[in-house]
């Protein structure tokens, strides 16, 4: 007889290798096919809901692996919690208007003056959904489950309508204004910007310092001392129409060269330095209240610049005298209009110079800067020129600098309801606690919303124009607009005359002649994305408002948090959110931001091609998301390594239950002995951790969670020790079935609990488990982790045991290493253990040579009775040497009773009662 033949080795056709590049495609199909999506949304309808609001991607362009970090950990909420006992639907949606698809299509070669708006719009529209097409099977590749063949996309007609029904509340309750302001305006995109599509960058400009001689000194300074400002923009000298100064601060008049200057007397030595005053003398000190209404000539045209008063002068920097051009800055515009100043802005939408500037006319603003600064030269008022670099605000997509610029626009009044917003926050839970405070603050300091946009593809501003030129915005004129929207699209405001766009018979009292025009600028695409919440949560049956939770990349404080925010407050009074949580971004292995001109990107579709989704997926769990996170082949290729030993264990367990059949085979946790019950304890612990790093969206918890149960509790302890068992024993043993027990717990655990994570893989694991009823693991809920009285005794017991264990082992190895034996089950080992340990080996109920996995094993009584040879170890002293006896040839071990069984003398007594019994 060939006894290889009579031992209950694994049988599985579950493979070894995942090669999921190629069988991911074939599950997601399988999924497609049985439309998976929906059978989960039925299986938990009437659960308590949990919506994950999608924050929609833009739509243009692949993915890059912020989008895959972000949609995975969407995927592994939405997908635990509708194991947890929720009802989690998922709409994916899309941000389709907006300036890079009219950048898109002009680079395509559109002549966008060559068409109608309507036509160019149409195009846009398409450009749009080919993009969302091709980002949504990249998104599916990942494996992410949703709702995809009914996303949210904010061109269509339904979503618009919605969107211009928020803007209709807010107009309502006096939230929307017009009115000329400086905003951020790129002359790169030709459009204002908001706060959002701002980023910094280094920027070398000028450094001048430039003198105001007073001309009306009232009584407190001279005629012709000069008042000396400091500015970076010298393009902004011809709006100059004043100069701010603090009441509170002191002020110097210095006696230089035969000529006086006046400037903070804190910045002094600064200014002395760079106008390379190497003597002077200090005249007198006034308070910056006296200067109040002082009069001096601008430099460069026969005007006279008014010297105010401003809590936003600082001693920072600069000269404490504050070039004031109330056209181009917030703090200019602000302090003008309350001392009755003019709002010049002699710069077009170009960023050209206009007859406004007399002598500039026609030059680029940035090259103007050089013929302004000669031209202070030659007046006798250019005390000093530099260069700095400094940090400068850019347009977030042209990359190129951006203005600040007076224009007539549409803004939202944020004070108007300031204090409701900031309550909303403290409403709202926060991951990381710290955005709260980013967002908070964001929004107690923010300046009213410009949502004015120069351009064409987008929402228009359902505004029209009476004859006098009043605005007309009504609860009529709004609803009419929102139904035109939502039948035909907001195109039909670009095909059709304002005449055609207003309710049938609409009158006002400011256009007694019935004529109207109509407003032509475009929402701020924020607007768009921020009216989700009405146009998505609360337009769908099938999710509801405000949302659980909204997940985006940390820049979203100053985006979609923050706007979305801002609209749900102002209709609604509470947050479209009750949690928010944010990811940070992704960078390379050297910590630098990912490009292509730096050759430094690793796009999914690289990863997903070589490795597959999980791989990708694997790697999202194990990084702490909420800080920047660096991505490198290295680090896929040790969580390879970790999806092998997950992979490994699910074959090994599955292997091993070919013949356990769980309604008949069972074995209670009362009847098995401690090592089963220990194990148990161990997998509850799984349960219990797993699902609370999944509550918490601590996922990184999970992925050691379950590589740590993978790979020491089962792989280094249980299942090295279950060898002896499940391949040698009868297969009814009860030592063997309650092993079984646990290890189909276990299989049936870590298939569900990694699901989330690693949904391909559990799948298709799961389509090997006879037991499964559902089609698919998607359709099942986590284990339950269960409360016995047991289990703090065995983990006390077992944790202590454990750590002797270790010490064997350690010990089993340097015999090995000495060559003292081969394999360990060539080995006797003798424990000399302290009294603690003498009295907690014998109660181990189970066989401590098959827990050591050796062929004898002996406790030889107190430590200090170990003799020389002994290994002294931390809790233990062992001595290793060749166990006494045959090696059966069957389980191997060394025995001195092999050859005792006449039928089968190769064999230890125990192999020859199994064969006996079993292959008689």
């Amino acid at each position: 007889m060939d006894y290889k033949d009579t031992l209950l080795m694994p049988k599985t056709e579950f493979p070894m290798r995942g090669n999921l590049p190629n069988r991911e495609p074939e599950m997601q199909k399988k999924w497609e096919e049985m439309d998976i999506y929906k059978k989960v949304q039925d299986r938990t309808k009437g659960r308590p809901f949990f919506v994950l609001h999608d924050g929609p991607p833009y739509a243009n362009g692949d993915l890059h692996m912020g989008h895959a970090l972000n949609k995975v950990l969407k995927d592994m909420i939405v997908r635990s919690r509708s194991m947890m006992g929720f009802h989690a639907p998922y709409v994916p949606g899309w941000d389709t208007h907006g300036l890079p698809i009219e950048q898109a299509l002009t680079n395509k070669g559109v002549n966008r003056k060559e068409l109608s708006l309507a036509e160019f719009r149409k195009l846009c529209e398409e450009y749009a959904y080919e993009q969302i097409d091709s980002q949504r099977s990249q998104f599916k590749r990942i494996g992410v489950r949703g709702d995809w063949e009914n996303p949210y996309v904010t061109l269509k007609p339904s979503y618009e309508a919605r969107q211009i029904e928020v803007f209709g509340k807010m107009a309502n309750k006096g939230y929307i204004y017009k009115g000329l302001k400086p905003v951020y305006w790129s002359p790169s995109s030709e459009s204002s910007l908001a706060e959002a599509e701002i980023e910094y960058h280094d920027k070398k400009s000028p450094s001048i310092y430039v003198s105001f001689p007073v001309t009306d000194g009232k009584g407190v300074l001279d005629e012709g001392v000069k008042l000396v400002i400091w500015t970076t923009t010298p393009w902004t000298i011809p709006a100059n129409l004043g100069i701010s100064v603090h009441a509170d601060l002191d002020y110097v008049e210095v006696a230089h060269g035969g000529s006086k200057f006046v400037v903070a007397k804190d910045l002094l030595e600064e200014v002395a330095k760079e106008l390379e005053w190497m003597d002077y003398e200090v005249v007198r000190t006034v308070k910056g209240q006296e200067l109040e209404h002082i009069q001096a000539k601008h430099p460069l045209y026969d005007r006279t610049s008014l010297v105010m008063l401003g809590d936003h002068v600082t001693t920072d920097s600069g000269t404490g005298c504050v070039h004031t051009a109330p056209g181009h800055g917030e703090d200019d515009f602000l302090i003008g209009k309350k001392y009755g100043l003019d709002v010049l802005c002699p710069v077009d939408e170009r960023g050209v110079m206009t007859e406004e500037a007399p002598g500039f006319a026609g030059e680029f603003y940035d090259k103007a800067n050089k013929s302004i600064t000669e031209a202070l030269d030659e007046a006798g008022a250019l005390e000093a020129l530099s260069f700095i670099t400094h940090s400068y605000p850019h347009d977030w997509r042209t990359k190129k600098p951006v203005i600040y610029r007076a224009t007539a626009q549409w803004f939202v009044s944020i004070d108007a309801f300031r204090d409701q917003i900031l309550k909303a926050i403290d409403e709202t839970s926060f991951t990381p606690a710290w955005g709260e405070t980013r967002l908070y603050n964001m929004l107690r300091d923010r300046g009213d919303w410009n949502i004015s946009r120069q351009r064409v593809w987008g929402v228009p501003i359902p505004v029209f124009y009476a004859e006098n030129g009043d605005p007309v915005i009504t609860e009529e004129t709004i609803a009419h607009i929102a139904e035109l929207f939502r039948e035909h699209g907001s195109n039909i405001w670009f095909e059709r005359t304002a005449a055609e766009l207003l309710p049938e018979g609409f009158t006002h009292p400011s256009s007694p002649n019935g004529i109207f025009t109509k407003e032509m600028d475009i929402m701020d695409v924020w607007f768009d994305s921020g009216s989700s919440h009405q146009a998505v949560l609360d337009e769908r049956e099938d999710l509801q408002y405000p949302a659980d939770l909204y997940l985006e990349g940390s820049d979203q404080y100053r985006g979609w948090f923050n706007s979305s925010l801002t609209t749900s407050v102002a209709i609604n009074g509470i947050a479209p959110y009750k949690g928010v949580l944010s990811h940070g971004f992704t960078l390379d292995g050297n910590g630098r931001k990912m490009s292509k001109s730096l050759g430094n990107t690793i796009v999914p579709a690289k990863v997903m091609n070589q490795m597959g989704a999980d791989i990708l997926r694997l790697w999202v769990s194990s990084v702490d998301y909420t800080a920047d996170v660096r991505v490198s082949d290295d680090n896929f290729k040790q969580v390879s390594e970790v999806y092998r030993k997950i992979r490994n264990t699910l074959k090994f367990l599955h292997g091993n239950l070919a013949d356990f059949d769980e309604t008949k085979d069972r074995v209670p946790f009362e009847d098995m002995r401690e090592m089963d019950q220990y194990m148990a304890m161990k997998l509850n612990k799984l349960i219990e951790t797993a699902t609370k790093g999944y509550k918490n969206y601590e996922f990184a918890s999970v992925y050691l969670a379950l590589n740590s149960y993978c790979a020491n509790d089962l792989s280094s302890f249980y299942l090295d020790v279950a060898k002896d068992v499940v391949y040698i024993e009868r297969a009814d043993h009860p030592h063997r079935r309650a092993m079984q027990t646990v290890m189909y717990d276990s299989l049936m655990a870590l298939v569900k609990l990694a699901s989330p994570i690693i949904p391909h893989t559990a799948d298709e694991m799961w389509s090997y488990l006879e037991s499964a009823s559902e089609e698919s693991v998607q359709l099942t809920d986590f284990p339950e982790a269960v409360e016995r009285s047991e289990f703090k005794d065995l983990e006390a017991k077992w944790s202590r045991f454990m750590d002797v264990r270790d010490d064997v082992l350690k010990a089993l190895e340097e015999a090995r290493a000495a060559k003292t034996i081969g394999k360990s089950l060539e080995a006797k080992v003798t424990v000399f253990a302290s009294e603690e340990l003498a009295n907690l080996l014998p109660a181990i109920d189970s066989n401590l040579a098959q827990l050591f996995i050796v062929s004898e094993y002996e406790f030889g009584g107190a430590r200090e009775q170990a003799p020389e040879n002994a290994l002294s170890l931390d809790e233990v002293s062992v001595v290793v040497e060749k166990a006494q006896g045959e090696k059966c040839g069957r389980c191997w071990t060394i025995s001195k009773h092999v050859g005792e069984s006449e039928a089968h003398p190769e064999l230890c007594p125990r192999c020859a009662e199994v064969v006996e019994i079993e292959y008689a």
